[in-house]
């Protein structure tokens, strides 16, 4: 069993910057694909960022590139996920989820994820 944990969500404005922090507790890996999703409201939940388990492969989104930062930690259990640049369109509750065992390009798959987050919301004001 494995507990993930963000954090560091909150209200911010155009413009701004927050950084995420997903905390890993229980049976952890070091060697697992970390993945960060979001879902606004009457949206569906849509793919933001991955990182591969080294940490020298990073992945993201169309509407984050060049804007947003996936980082991790392994010795200390946690992912990261740095905004910057943020829009009004950020607007959503971010979860980030475990790959225990990533296959091919299915980062982008929610449905290849086994643990998720309970989720942080962010809300950016115009």
């Amino acid at each position: 069993q494995v507990q993930l944990v963000e954090s560091g969500g909150g209200l911010v404005q155009a413009g701004g910057s927050l950084r995420l922090s997903c905390a890993a507790s229980g049976r952890t890996f070091s060697n697992c694909t970390m993945g960060w999703f979001r879902q606004a409201p009457r949206k569906e939940r849509e793919f933001v960022a991955a990182i591969s388990w080294s940490g020298g492969s990073t992945f993201y989104a169309d509407s984050v590139k060049g804007r947003f930062t996936i980082s991790r930690d392994n010795a200390k259990n946690t992912v990261y996920l740095q905004m910057n640049s943020l829009k009004p369109e950020d607007t959503a509750v971010y979860y980030c989820a475990a790959d225990l065992n990533p296959l091919g390009s299915w980062y982008l798959n929610q449905y290849e994820y086994d643990y998720w987050g309970q989720g942080t919301q962010v809300t950016v004001s115009s």
